[in-house]
């Protein structure tokens, strides 16, 4: 999709404004006829916060997806499993609140998958309702019911940390899902960062892989499609160089992380790379929480692994190595080595 900026006019933004207005954001009168200007920047920017999104201000593809997600309340629309999958909030909150009765719907991304519909089967089996898969008002009200509360722990944590226990061994053989970046910078920089990674990967016996679309710019959603399909053990998004509005200049891990849950397994792969990162590269960083499509989408460990952050003298010394895809490719691939051999 066309990615939306500062200046830009026409009926897609009233569309977005729209959307803003209705989740109690403010967007000035001036700009409310189809302007993107400084209060709807300064509005996407808070729902990127809020929302855990790479915060730059722009409407691409996590932004919008995310914002028409914002709109479905639990209860607006009959839920059940299809394809493509419903997406939404009201996913999100029904995958919540299963997770903390006991019945593990997966991570909680909003998205309907088989997952969901097996936990949301076993519930209304174990309630004597008809397991039809299906969330109308007779389902939801027996959840609402029950009454799940918001601090137990959720069960797809307690089942991915059993998992990450589980996938211990080495790294020979195991499919890891290399993806290129959609960083600001030449895609050629980030391209070579990847193709760095797959080859320190393949020289440590992994089977990696660089995912490839028919479509150079294929939505994020596609590729983390790619990465299931592979049956991938992790994915790495690799973006050498980016510039970080929210402070530092050193590496950055991302995994799934969002308001109320996060990925176990993504984290530990997150904090396991940044340390070999930071010993490489001489310099400080830091883990994020994002929900964006690669992390996700994907229904394994994943992380996006951001090198350089900063454009400061430190940095564009590093920058200017020529060995640095090499260097970073060979820190990430120790990273996710130590993941697997615990």
């Amino acid at each position: 999709m066309r990615i939306y900026r500062m200046g830009d006019r026409g009926p897609e933004i009233i569309d977005i404004q729209s959307r803003l207005l209705s989740l109690g954001a403010d967007v000035d009168d001036a700009e409310r006829g189809g302007t993107f200007g400084p209060s709807t920047e300064a509005a996407i920017r808070g729902f990127q916060r809020e929302r855990h999104l790479r915060v730059d201000g722009l409407v691409g593809p996590d932004t919008w997806e995310q914002l028409v997600e914002s709109g479905w309340q639990l209860g607006d629309r009959t839920l059940y499993h299809r394809a493509p999958m419903f997406r939404g909030d009201d996913v999100r909150e029904l995958q919540r609140m299963c997770n903390a009765l006991g019945f593990d719907s997966g991570k909680e991304d909003g998205l309907y998958g088989p997952r969901t519909d097996a936990a949301l089967r076993l519930f209304q089996r174990n309630v004597g309702d008809e397991p039809d898969g299906i969330v109308g008002p007779h389902t939801l009200s027996v959840l609402r019911r029950m009454r799940p509360l918001e601090a137990v722990p959720s069960r797809a944590l307690v089942r991915e940390r059993e998992e990450l226990e589980a996938s211990r061994g080495p790294i020979e053989g195991r499919v890891i899902a290399v993806d290129v970046g959609e960083g600001p910078d030449d895609d050629q920089v980030n391209r070579h960062s990847a193709l760095a990674l797959v080859a320190a990967l393949q020289a440590v016996g992994a089977d990696a892989r660089l995912l490839v679309t028919a479509d150079d710019a294929a939505a994020p959603s596609d590729r983390a499609r790619l990465a299931n399909e592979a049956g991938a053990a992790a994915s790495i998004t690799v973006e050498l160089t980016t510039r970080d509005d929210e402070g530092g200049g050193g590496p950055v891990c991302s995994y799934f992380g969002s308001r109320t849950t996060h990925s176990p397994s993504g984290l530990v792969l997150a904090q396991l790379i940044l340390e070999e990162l930071e010993a490489e590269l001489g310099m400080p960083g830091r883990l994020r929480p994002l929900t964006i499509a690669p992390l996700r989408e994907t229904r394994m460990p994943a992380v996006q692994v951001e090198p350089l952050t900063g454009a400061g003298e430190q940095e564009q010394k590093i920058l200017d190595d020529p060995d640095l895809p090499a260097r970073v490719g060979r820190a990430v691939a120790a990273g996710v080595g130590r993941y697997f051999s615990g």
